[in-house]
């Protein structure tokens, strides 16, 4: 597959990058500044602004996988908006082909009253980013990680829960914890994974040895009901009556006929 890395030179877009080209996949990578872009060779830079959807189009031609770590990087509701929503709503604009889409958002993110949402809205713009990918038609997988690279070392085996139930209730590591690396391998993994397809999980790891196979954890997973804006266990708190009309008119045209 030709899969285009949604920031790249990030701490986990980095892993991404490196276990796309370790399962064999041609690599691009959307940068906003290429002198941060210190890749293999291999990978086609191109530099661009996920919040411009001008220098978007480039990136996106041609390929067939899409996966999106980037984040607001503590940018308040404005960053919230523009690039945790603004990014995936830009790139999935922009697409001109069918595409597997793999979008990291987080644990808690159905956590609306907790005092990180209420100051920043960063969870409420990841799940409507959520919805965008559900309504756009292509085929996806959504993975919600739990605290990175807070587990210990013996804490490497992978569990897939759904429900979003036990993120968000401490805002600390005790809501789940997950390696950077284990992150980027789950996401590269769900673009050729059958068992993935539109399913919504929460990340995070236990005590215990990594698993080589993860078919049979995403085998495990309910997928999506088909034509639900969310997850198939989430909490139905963010009805989209009362969503923002920008954000209502986003959905109807990225809806695919």
């Amino acid at each position: 597959m030709i899969v285009l890395a949604i920031g790249a030179t990030g701490s986990i877009g980095r892993h991404v990058v490196a276990e796309a080209l370790a399962a064999g996949h041609t690599v691009r990578a959307l940068v906003r500044d290429r002198a941060r872009a210190d890749f293999p060779a291999s990978v086609d830079v191109v530099v661009g602004d996920v919040t411009n959807p001008e220098t978007v189009a480039a990136a996106v031609h041609g390929v067939d996988a899409v996966v999106f770590t980037h984040g607001s990087d503590g940018g308040g509701k404005v960053g919230s908006r523009t690039v945790d929503y603004g990014a995936v709503r830009n790139v999935l604009a922009a697409l001109d082909r069918p595409v597997r889409i793999a979008l990291m958002t987080a644990i808690g993110v159905t956590n609306r009253m907790g005092a990180y949402n209420q100051s920043t809205e960063s969870h409420d713009w990841k799940r409507r980013a959520e919805r965008l990918v559900r309504a756009s038609g292509h085929e996806y997988t959504i993975v919600r990680p739990g605290w990175f690279d807070d587990n210990a070392a013996d804490q490497l085996r992978l569990v897939f829960q759904q429900g979003d139930s036990q993120g968000g209730t401490s805002s600390s590591p005790a809501d789940g914890v997950i390696s950077r690396r284990q992150i980027a391998q789950v996401l590269v993994s769900s673009l050729t994974s059958e068992s993935a397809r539109h399913k919504t999980l929460e990340l995070v790891a236990e005590t215990g040895t990594a698993q080589t196979d993860l078919e049979p954890l995403f085998a495990a997973l309910e997928a999506d009901p088909a034509g639900s804006l969310d997850g198939g266990a989430d909490v139905d708190n963010q009805p989209l009556a009362e969503e923002p009309e920008s954000v209502r008119a986003d959905l109807v045209a990225i809806r695919q006929p």
